[in-house]
């Protein structure tokens, strides 16, 4: 098994410069992705290429998760903890950030999880009723 590093996902999703290095890396990662031999993508590689897609490329929430769930219907790519990814994707698409609903996902065995920020996060996780609940420690 193969593990794939961000820039090799951004250049098999993303098409923007049209330079000689990036025609050639492009190609190269759809050769990589599309062999069918066995390949894993780890968590953290998930998250820096949401960043990426979102932060960088300035793909909307729908068009993030269209890539990700595309990556994961490949029968050959391993997602480390599909599960707790599955569950992410779900929490981001109900509003979310991907971060937060990943991290989330991850403790999703534990009673509780704690943290500083309220707004965007623990509030957002409470009207979503998620499990486990999401609080700011007082």
């Amino acid at each position: 098994m193969t593990g794939l590093d961000t820039n090799i996902l951004a250049r098999y999703y993303i098409e923007d410069e049209a330079d000689d290095e990036s025609v050639k890396q492009r190609e190269l990662a759809r050769r990589i992705i599309e062999a069918g031999k066995p390949l894993m993508v780890c968590k953290t590689v998930l998250l820096e290429f949401e960043w990426v897609m979102r932060g960088y490329y300035e793909f909307e929430r729908h068009q993030i998760v269209q890539v990700v769930q595309h990556l994961m219907s490949m029968t050959h790519v391993d997602i480390e903890d599909r599960d707790a990814v599955e569950y992410a994707l779900a929490s981001y698409l109900a509003g979310l950030d991907f971060a937060d609903a990943l991290h989330h996902a991850c403790y999703r065995t534990c009673k509780s999880m704690l943290t500083f920020d309220d707004r965007k996060f623990a509030r957002r996780a409470k009207r979503l009723a998620l499990v486990p609940n999401v609080s700011v420690p007082k």
